[in-house]
């Protein structure tokens, strides 16, 4: 009795282990290689349009320079990763790539508001409360460019990140039919990157999806022209 037991549970884990050769390991890999195969196309299809700060300086027709959102210290000032997009943003608006500067990121509570720290900071380098328009509901990458376009009326842009996350953001202005340039606010090694770039090829896969598919942003609203006062995005 006892050997007929062990035959049959054998018999069954060479089913499952057969299974798994036919239909589960040749599922996961094309998995796999669909994930790593829309990533590369993100790359591929971007990397022309990242550009030097200096290249970025031939472009005097932008509407705006978009600065968008990283994390906020718990004192209130920007992170490392934050500070060097503001700083790299506003080295570009004091060389006349742009009049205005357009600061997208998270403020969806009230005791966490990106965009007035990047505007603050700003403000302390002495740019003009008016050029500095605040995009209180960029709560995403997607959200950030679809308002970009929308609410702020840009149509032509040159957007400030670091170079692993400029890849998402030009794939998907492209797809949101804006014209966008990326420059890289690379300027030191941020701690915990190598993990960021992982978590970076599934987003890039989520968001060749919504290129596609085009969903509303979690929030519109009436047009806010760049053309016209920064103060009216004043919290």
């Amino acid at each position: 009795m006892l050997k007929r037991k062990v035959s049959i549970s054998g018999s069954r884990a060479r089913s499952a282990w057969k299974f798994c050769i036919r239909f589960v390991f040749p599922a996961c890999t094309a998995v796999l290689f669909l994930i790593l195969g829309i990533n590369f196309y993100v790359v591929f299809s971007t990397r022309s349009r990242i550009i030097s700060a200096k290249e970025a300086g031939k472009l005097t027709d932008a509407d705006c320079i978009l600065i968008l959102g990283a994390g906020v210290r718990a004192d209130g000032s920007p992170s490392p990763m934050l500070q060097d997009r503001l700083d790299t943003g506003i080295a570009l608006y004091q060389s006349g790539v742009s009049s205005r500067i357009l600061m997208s990121g998270d403020h969806g509570r009230k005791d966490y508001n990106e965009v007035q720290v990047m505007k603050d900071y700003s403000s302390e380098k002495g740019i003009p409360s008016s050029r500095v328009f605040m995009d209180h509901a960029g709560f995403s990458t997607y959200d950030s460019l679809y308002r970009a376009r929308d609410i702020f009326q840009a149509r032509k842009v040159v957007i400030i990140s670091q170079k692993y996350h400029l890849h998402r953001a030009l794939y998907l202005a492209s797809q949101l039919g804006l014209q966008a340039y990326g420059v890289p606010a690379d300027t030191r090694t941020y701690r915990g990157q190598g993990a960021r770039e992982l978590r970076e090829i599934l987003a890039r896969n989520k968001d060749f999806f919504s290129g596609i598919i085009q969903p509303s942003p979690r929030y519109l609203g009436e047009p806010i022209p760049l053309s016209g006062d920064g103060n009216l995005t004043n919290d």
